[in-house]
């Protein structure tokens, strides 16, 4: 199955078109929305209910335009509008504590230009971690997403820190090059 495949099963309401563009989309869009919302719990619920509104809404979506950019719009609008909707929640106390919380979340809510470039260059280093083996790749994970030592990571992997040293060289070198490659 591809992609017009699943939206058009969907536009005949069969729900199993769905599970294609969950299984293609989700790791991509809870990314999106964790980067805005900072709150692991409260991205995977916006990305949950954004896939619903696209079960709901897909009727109305032209299948000759491309369904990813449009849902991962989706997903951002509703990241800010949940953001947007517990900063009006909470209470403040004094000005200058009022001042700090949207100084605070202000950083958080990123232009919309700044949040479609943002997803364009995360969706280029995806692409780039996916060209690694799976051993680079899982050393890139662990330095950067899981912020592990090079000691920690020999550790559960039971291999000499050297090694891993090695491979995590080895792994930011030839993502560089493939960074490089498709900005050109």
């Amino acid at each position: 199955m591809d992609e017009q495949q699943a939206i058009q099963l969907l536009k005949d309401n069969d729900i199993g078109g769905l599970k294609f563009l969950v299984m293609r989309y989700q790791v991509k869009a809870v990314r999106t929305a964790y980067l805005i919302t900072r709150d692991i719990g409260l991205a995977e619920d916006v990305v949950q209910d954004s896939f619903l509104q696209v079960y709901r809404s897909i009727k109305g979506f032209d299948a000759g335009r491309p369904f990813e950019p449009w849902f991962m719009r989706s997903v951002v609008n509703a990241s800010v509008k949940v953001i947007q909707k517990s900063a009006r929640q909470v209470q403040i106390g004094d000005e200058a504590e009022a001042e700090n919380l949207f100084a605070e979340l202000a950083q958080r809510v990123e232009s919309v230009e700044l949040q479609v470039e943002s997803i364009e260059v995360q969706s280029q280093i995806w692409d780039a971690l996916q060209k690694l083996s799976p051993r680079q790749r899982a050393v890139i994970v662990q330095c950067y997403f899981l912020e592990m030592s090079e000691k920690e990571m020999a550790v559960e992997s039971g291999a000499a820190v050297g090694t891993i040293k090695w491979l995590l060289n080895a792994a930011r070198e030839r993502l560089r090059g493939l960074l490089e490659r498709s900005e050109e």
